[in-house]
């Protein structure tokens, strides 16, 4: 019991920081900044206030900026970085799609369609695409990350995809690079919505490359400084950081009994749909995964677990949703098969 007491303050902990960065900020200063650093295009997510929060505006900002950059000639590779140190970005602003969701406001559509173009923008990028993912990394933080060339986790990588204790699932292509990390581990991290920090991060296959936070300015300075790069050329670059780190010890264990106990507090149906999600994705298209989760998506804003879990993580926060059916039992294979229907005209294209 006090392990599962445990757990449960270490699972509040992560939501609430999930939460911190969910808000909404009223700040009038660009939530992005694009720049061109030598032949580098160099965008920092610029909300540190609220834990870099990916929102409608950022999403249209970075967008047209990275299609420009992987067409332009002087840019050899692409960097994405967090100000503030404390996240890369801790996830999508999910308040306002609730609002959004529960007003029929087109937002519900909208940010969900907008968010995984830009990922599977990001997956065709033909320059070199470094993500320097310090901090709290989180489900729309994820979307901008994984499906780059590269990813630098520091001793200060907070990874998760939480989604399921929101009644969500993972998504941003997360049925497209989970089942892809070895074993069953995606799966794990996709249920459970457990926490991988630091050096973890890469050696669980999220991030490609470990650094020391301390080099960071440094490997940023030689990558920008590199003169017409190849992949290969950037990978050695990441490589040489990489061997400076001592060996470390090895991957977290991971207790049974927290498991199950994490896996009694999600949604039901969330947990049915990301397990069936992440076995489709396994042997699918990231192009296709997203089409997929744009449906799911959809079928979210249409149900009910999506507002109960926004309502008892992050707005009244007493952390004991009530969900709708409230056993996996209930949940027929009907309601999940129908999630991943085919929306007609409104599918998502790209």
């Amino acid at each position: 019991e006090r392990r599962a007491a445990r757990t449960q303050v270490k699972h509040n902990n992560v939501l609430n920081r999930f939460d911190v960065g969910l808000r909404m900020s009223s700040r009038v200063e660009p939530g992005v900044l694009l720049e061109k650093v030598g032949s580098a295009g160099v965008i920092t997510i610029n909300r540190p206030k609220v834990l870099n929060a990916l929102d409608m505006t950022m999403v249209r900002q970075i967008y047209p900026q990275l299609k420009k950059w992987d067409n332009d000639d002087e840019i050899d590779i692409v960097i994405i970085k967090g100000a503030g140190g404390k996240a890369f970005c801790a996830g999508g602003d999910i308040r306002a799609v609730t609002e959004a969701g529960k007003a029929g406001d087109p937002l519900a559509e909208d940010f969900f369609r907008e968010e995984y173009i830009l990922n599977n923008a990001i997956g065709e990028c033909r320059k070199p695409y470094i993500a320097l993912i310090e901090g709290i990394t989180m489900g729309g933080g994820v979307g901008l990350s994984v499906h780059g060339r590269f990813r630098v986790a520091t001793e200060k990588t907070l990874f998760a995809m939480p989604e399921t204790a929101i009644g969500l699932f993972p998504d941003v292509g997360g049925g497209f690079f989970l089942p892809r990390l070895r074993g069953k581990l995606g799966m794990f991290l996709a249920l459970t919505g457990f926490r991988l920090k630091g050096r973890d991060v890469q050696r669980a296959g999220v991030a490609t490359h470990f650094v020391e936070r301390k080099k960071i300015p440094e490997l940023e300075k030689e990558l920008v400084g590199l003169k017409s790069p190849s992949a290969e050329d950037v990978c050695r670059v990441l490589d040489s950081y990489q061997q400076q780190v001592k060996n470390p010890q090895r991957l977290q264990n991971i207790s049974q009994n927290g498991f199950r106990h994490t896996l009694s507090r999600m949604s039901p149906t969330s947990l049915k749909i990301t397990h069936k999600q992440l076995q489709a994705g396994a042997t699918m298209s990231l192009q296709d995964v997203l089409v997929m989760e744009y449906r799911l998506s959809q079928a979210c804003m249409r149900g009910c677990d999506f507002y109960e879990g926004v309502r008892a993580v992050l707005v009244d926060k007493d952390h004991s949703p009530k969900w709708n059916p409230s056993t996996l039992e209930e949940v027929t294979q009907q309601t999940v098969d129908q999630c991943f229907s085919s929306l007609g005209e409104k599918d998502l294209t790209f």
